[in-house]
């Protein structure tokens, strides 16, 4: 059963099905071949039960702060005032688009939103200053990956729903991780350009006065970010709450900057529709898959697999990591995480590992799919705000940060109080 459930999720989706639907596809499969129970005959509960959990609310809302942050404007006030405060470096602007995507990870909770936000800023400026156009585009698509780690992260939502485990805790790990790995970002491009100056254009540098008045841009945006996950992790409000509030935030901020319309409020929410929707047939399509997969003995399966292969725990989680950089070449991110969470998780968690310490591994290796290709979305959505060069300029600028993301997955190993120390620290254990 394993390799023909393998074989046919490649293939159905080689044949460019979309893959909400490859995932109903093969549980309907699963039903017929493998289950001697009429599994489908519990699709309509399992449908219902899926989408009316008060959870999954979160991510229409946390799509919607995000679009309204990027049709408002704010994100061009946002990138301005940061190369005013990190273009002295080695690199120049280059760290201030690692820069905005962290700010905008903070808020948005999607990769591909990010960096198609500080690809449709950043581009324009890079062939006015002279910047290599692929470590600048790399870095672009690279610090849009950050969406899906810092919080709030949508994939952390759909990880945290699809485990049962705490979304509060998982938003709490992600955070240090999240952090270093911009910083890790930055400090690549930082070598990079110390090596060969020519790639990171003029270094440019501002006034004491300029860069204080600048920060009346950051402001909102780090409020805003505080109020989300301050609420949520105070006990004030769960994350859809929170999520509903800072909405309400965005919208005061856009206010306050004069980008509110009534356009802008149309693109928000058809922008939104169109991203809940796609998320969340998804989300159901994985429901039913793993359902079937459980009650055809799947878990059984695999676990009967690893136990004839002699692994031990730590030899488990680097063939986990290996299974998942493979993965990533062919496999678009979140699809990546619904199909394989029922099947890896129980096993790594059967080891005596952290599900929640998993979690923020699996999303560094899923950032990692985001930018390697031939289906890394980041890439392609920064060059199509290129609109012009080659696409393999983008993949050639990213492979520097999927360094960084590997050496990210050793220390996770290594060190996995990276992960778990916040959360042990403010749960009080």
């Amino acid at each position: 059963m394993i390799w023909a459930i393998a074989l046919g999720l490649l293939g159905l989706l080689a044949m460019s099905i979309p893959v909400g639907i490859v995932l109903f596809l093969l549980g309907f499969g699963v039903d017929v071949f493998f289950s001697a129970f009429p599994l489908m005959r519990g699709l309509g509960n399992l449908v219902w039960s899926t989408s009316n959990n008060a959870t999954l609310i979160a991510i229409p809302f946390f799509v919607l702060l995000g679009e309204i942050l990027v049709r408002s404007g704010i994100a061009t006030r946002t990138y301005s005032a940061l190369d005013r405060w990190v273009s002295w470096m080695p690199g120049g602007l280059v760290h201030a688009n690692v820069a905005t995507a962290t700010m905008f990870s903070a808020t948005s909770g999607s990769s591909v939103a990010t960096a198609a936000t500080v690809a449709t800023v950043a581009m324009p400026q890079a062939e006015k200053l002279g910047y290599d156009p692929r470590l600048f585009s790399g870095a672009i698509a690279a610090g849009g990956t950050l969406g899906i780690m810092i919080p709030p992260s949508i994939n952390l939502i759909v990880y945290g729903f699809l485990t049962q485990t705490s979304i509060p805790q998982l938003f709490l790990a992600g955070l240090i991780p999240g952090i270093a790995l911009a910083l890790g970002f930055m400090a690549i491009t930082a070598l990079i350009c110390t090596i060969r100056p020519s790639l990171g254009g003029n270094r440019r540098t501002f006034p004491l006065a300029d860069m204080l008045r600048a920060l009346v841009q950051l402001i909102p945006i780090i409020l805003l970010f505080a109020i989300i996950i301050g609420t949520i992790y105070k006990g004030w409000a769960t994350p859809t709450e929170a999520a509903a509030v800072g909405v309400a935030g965005a919208i005061l901020i856009a206010g306050l900057f004069g980008g509110i319309s009534l356009r802008m409020f149309a693109e928000s929410i058809l922008g939104t529709i169109k991203i809940t929707s796609m998320i969340m047939l998804v989300v159901i399509g994985a429901s039913f898959l793993n359902f079937t997969l459980a009650s055809a003995g799947l878990g059984n399966e695999l676990q009967s697999l690893l136990d004839g292969m002699g692994l031990s725990p730590m030899g488990l989680i680097f063939v986990v990591v290996l299974i998942y950089i493979v993965l990533g070449f062919f496999i678009e991110t979140l699809s990546l995480m619904v199909v394989t969470i029922p099947i890896i998780v129980p096993l790594v968690v059967a080891q005596g590992f952290d599900p929640i310490w998993f979690g923020i591994l699996m999303i560094v290796l899923i950032e990692m799919a985001l930018i390697t290709p031939p289906v890394g979305l980041n890439l392609y959505v920064v060059q199509g705000a290129r609109k012009s060069g080659k696409m393999s300029e983008v993949m050639v600028g990213a492979i520097p940060y999927v360094v960084a993301m590997l050496i990210m997955v050793i220390l996770l190993i290594a060190f996995p109080t990276i992960a778990l120390y916040l959360p042990s620290v403010l749960s009080g254990s």
